[in-house]
């Protein structure tokens, strides 16, 4: 994004409001709707998940890392990245106004344990 762009996120005063605050929000609702948006993917009881977002002046960026756990015996990697994902289309949303030329990329896996296949981290 645009340096100003970041600038007005990280004080606060984009016309549709809290920026990381709301994008946090909509990447957990995100994670549990993830079985309804995506066919073939049942639902999962999610015991936790959390959305981290954080301003990186050097690369004028948001980073978001997503951690999603269950209790069931299968892995929520599609529910991280839905959460990440609706969360980075939130930012894009609420500062299009001003920033129109704004990038989401980057989305990956970078760490998963438990479920059939076992341990994962991205080299």
């Amino acid at each position: 994004m645009a340096p100003a762009t970041l600038a007005m996120i990280r004080e606060g005063s984009a016309k549709k409001g809290d920026v990381l605050g709301v994008a946090r929000l909509a990447g957990i609702m995100g994670a549990k709707r993830t079985a309804d948006l995506i066919p073939l993917c049942h639902p999962l009881p999610i015991s936790s998940v959390k959305v981290e977002l954080v301003p990186d002046a050097a690369a004028s960026a948001v980073e978001i890392e997503a951690t999603v756990k269950t209790t069931g015996q299968t892995g929520v990697e599609m529910e991280a990245l839905t959460a990440a994902s609706v969360a980075a289309l939130t930012v894009y949303d609420m500062c299009k106004a001003v920033d129109r030329g704004m990038r989401i990329e980057g989305l990956r896996v970078t760490h998963k344990e438990g479920g059939k296949s076992g341990f994962f981290e991205q080299a």
